[in-house]
């Protein structure tokens, strides 16, 4: 069998893995990537779904993390306004907690590393006075306000993947790199695809970017020497019944150090984590323990006025983070800032080790600016400047209008298509942005979405979903994709698998089809 050539083969698809392959792409390089499950189905679906600079990590003196953060916060929000918006958070003070005149200081270094462009700064508020103290235990008088911001990090993972696709890469997910072999002008690659066929690959340049996986691919496959080790921690989250009815989101402080988020999800509840423990596990099946359960409720019970037990607990989801081995004492401690590893013994090869969503752009970047020279190619760094798919509200280029102006962009959408329920509406601007348009291409009724699977899910988004998303199951379509799962109740996903395997073609002739604008 011949092997297919590229310039560049990517393991791994997460966050990493896809804004690398979506930064070459875009440079003119040939790109191949391989993902052994669904595009961010490990880590990069289990964050606290925050777009931020890491107030916390000021703590820990890590200034130019935070700084780095903050302007990429911006640089995303704008580019991909559809999927990521700006948050206001409100932070109690507590008993016991730094003077909060420490704590103001600290917030205005927050609001001066980098410059804001559309996002308010932090002010102190009376909790007695404000909206969010309502909801609150009496004992709560006084705090704090800032901004961040919010993303669906696995939609986040797969515009990069769309984006790379229709600039030329090839994504392969449901597919494991089994075995690579290096020489001096080049890697030799198999890759094993579910359906048990094969695919040779030679590509003149690595990327490692499988997450916690990283040191088990270059030990396993490569039997290269690693100098840099991992420090896996994991950080499970809960989600309950809404604990307030406003946009404001909460951050708090255990006394153990630990930060936990109390944040408002899919208009029906709240999102309450994470919790930050060191990993040892297989990586395969991480899950919640009923100990972290606890930890979570309790911490909610001790600032919120209406309480909650494990009993309450309709979700959860825990991922491990792959964070660069330092010698933080605690988890909670440990650097989020990653490290790109560079070997040129031979065909060169690039390890990504930690990171985090927020700063995943800029890690594509300079993976890219040490790649590209190395294959002769010396195209300029562009995704700063670039919309994600669907983020082009107002023009090809971000700007902070779509941020700003993202209601009035949504109205547009409603008087395209006023026969769609609010609610769907609403979403589906949330989820694809201007690719709407698309997905609704030929639809003037409600009658054309077709049958509607399971609540909230019409079979014209199911087929877009297999055919330009890669989805195969419902746990992609309703977990990943969308957040569907959360409200179209028990057995949902049965039904949903059994439309699949009914309806739609093999993964294998799903052609990708690249979406008309």
């Amino acid at each position: 069998m011949k092997p297919i050539e590229c310039d560049l083969l990517v393991v791994g698809g997460g966050i990493n893995g896809t804004g690398i392959a979506r930064d070459a792409a875009g440079r003119g390089l040939s790109v191949m990537l391989c993902e052994k499950d669904d595009l961010a189905s490990h880590t990069s679906s289990a964050s606290s779904k925050l777009i931020h600079g890491g107030l916390r990590y000021l703590e820990y003196y890590e200034f130019g993390l935070v700084r780095k953060a903050l302007i990429e916060r911006e640089v995303l929000l704008r580019s991909a306004p559809h999927i990521m918006w700006p948050m206001r958070f409100v932070m109690p003070h507590d008993r016991g907690q730094r003077p909060a005149w420490m704590i103001r200081a600290g917030l205005y270094l927050y609001d001066t590393l980098a410059r804001r462009e559309f996002l308010p700064g932090s002010q102190a508020i009376h909790l007695r006075q404000h909206r969010a103290g309502s909801d609150l235990k009496p004992e709560f008088t006084r705090g704090f306000v800032y901004s961040d911001g919010w993303v669906d990090d696995a939609r986040l993972v797969v515009l990069n993947a769309l984006d790379a696709r229709e600039r030329g890469a090839q994504i392969h997910t449901r597919t494991r790199c089994s075995a690579v072999q290096r020489g001096a002008d080049g890697w030799r690659a198999t890759l094993s695809h579910a359906d048990g066929a094969t695919t040779l690959v030679k590509a003149r340049c690595l990327v490692n970017a499988a997450g916690p996986w990283a040191s088990e691919f270059l030990h396993g496959a490569t039997s290269t020497g690693v100098h840099q080790s991992l420090r896996l921690i994991k950080g499970s989250h809960i989600v309950v019944p809404r604990l307030f009815d406003h946009d404001y989101a909460y951050i708090f402080q255990h006394p153990d150090g630990r930060i936990v988020f109390a944040i408002p999800y899919e208009q029906d509840f709240t999102l309450i984590g994470t919790t930050d423990l060191d990993y040892q596990g297989d990586l395969n099946q991480v899950a919640i323990s009923a100990e972290e359960i606890t930890y979570l409720c309790t911490l909610s019970n001790h600032y919120f006025s209406k309480p909650i037990t494990p009993a309450d607990v309709v979700w959860t989801y825990s991922g491990v983070r792959p964070l660069v081995q330092d010698d933080a004492a605690k988890a909670a401690a440990a650097t989020r800032d990653f490290r790109l590893e560079h070997d040129t013994d031979g065909a060169p090869m690039l390890t990504v080790f930690g990171g985090k969503i927020t700063t995943a752009r800029k890690l594509a970047e300079e993976a890219l600016d040490w790649i590209a020279p190395l294959l002769g190619n010396r195209h300029p760094a562009w995704t700063a400047q670039a919309c994600l798919p669907g983020g082009d509200l107002y023009g090809e280029r971000p700007t902070s209008k779509s941020v700003l102006e993202f209601t009035q962009w949504v109205i547009k959408v409603r008087d395209a298509f006023p026969w769609l329920p609010p609610a769907v509406l609403q979403r589906y601007a949330r989820a694809y942005g201007t690719r709407v348009y698309c997905l609704l291409s030929g639809c003037s009724a409600l009658a054309d979405l077709g049958a509607e699977i399971v609540p909230g899910l019409f079979e014209v988004e199911a087929r877009y979903l297999i055919e330009r998303e890669w989805a195969r199951t419902a746990e992609d379509i309703l977990w990943r994709r969308s957040k569907l799962g959360l409200h179209a109740g028990e057995g949902s996903a049965a039904t949903v698998d059994a439309w699949i395997r009914a309806r739609t073609p093999p993964a294998e002739t799903a052609a990708p089809v690249r979406p008309a604008l």
